[in-house]
């Protein structure tokens, strides 16, 4: 009696991410993400080859990290997650959404009005 094959990407993928099963946030197929200028010290060989490809390549998008590096998306979906938790990657905020200047100024003088 002979058994069943397993599917040993399956198996991969649930070594890859240490057993972690769903990403901590919510994180799509199209989001971008840019390496942080923090040490790499204590991530898995994974996350490094993550955070390596986005240090090379700048702001790419989930389905682009997966393509580079040949992992399935939801693989990258969870590893990306847990860098963005940590500090190692991040979400690139347009330009159109940072707030201008003298905005900003006029929210401090409020709050310090407050104080």
């Amino acid at each position: 009696m002979t058994r069943p094959r397993r599917d040993p990407d399956l198996v991969r993928a649930y070594v890859v991410t240490g057993g972690v099963l769903r990403p901590s946030r919510d994180v799509g197929l199209v989001t971008l993400l840019v390496a942080q200028d923090v040490p790499g010290q204590g991530l898995a060989p994974e996350q490094r080859r993550v955070l390596g490809v986005c240090s090379r390549h700048g702001a790419l998008s989930i389905a682009e990290i997966a393509a580079h590096l040949d992992l399935p998306p939801s693989v990258v979906t969870i590893l990306a997650a847990a860098l963005m938790d940590s500090g190692h990657l991040a979400v690139p905020t347009p330009v159109a959404d940072v707030p201008d200047i003298d905005v900003l100024k006029e929210v401090l003088r409020g709050l310090r009005q407050l104080v």
